[in-house]
């Protein structure tokens, strides 16, 4: 399933990056993955520097792979007052 899922985010990045640019290399990791019964859930994120992470679904009653593609705007620390 690893495989797979990895494969699923490298065919996608592949066909959205800009076709008049030079190919990339990147890698790409699981970040998190979960089963749950037939179904798996991983996280994934490329060496890429563009802020995108992706988020695979496996049904497994369908046999149907979803992808989620997101994009990180902002990373912040919120301080709780005691």
């Amino acid at each position: 399933m690893d495989n797979k899922a990895t494969q699923i985010v490298i065919s996608y990045i592949n066909d959205h990056l800009d076709k008049g640019d030079p190919k990339p290399e990147f890698e790409v990791y699981v970040v998190w993955k979960c089963k749950a019964l037939q179904n798996w859930k991983y996280l994934i994120s490329t060496s890429l520097y563009d802020g995108m992470y992706y988020e695979l679904t496996y049904n497994g009653d369908k046999k149907e792979w979803y992808l989620d593609a997101y994009k990180k705007f902002e990373n912040k620390r919120i301080a709780l007052n005691n």
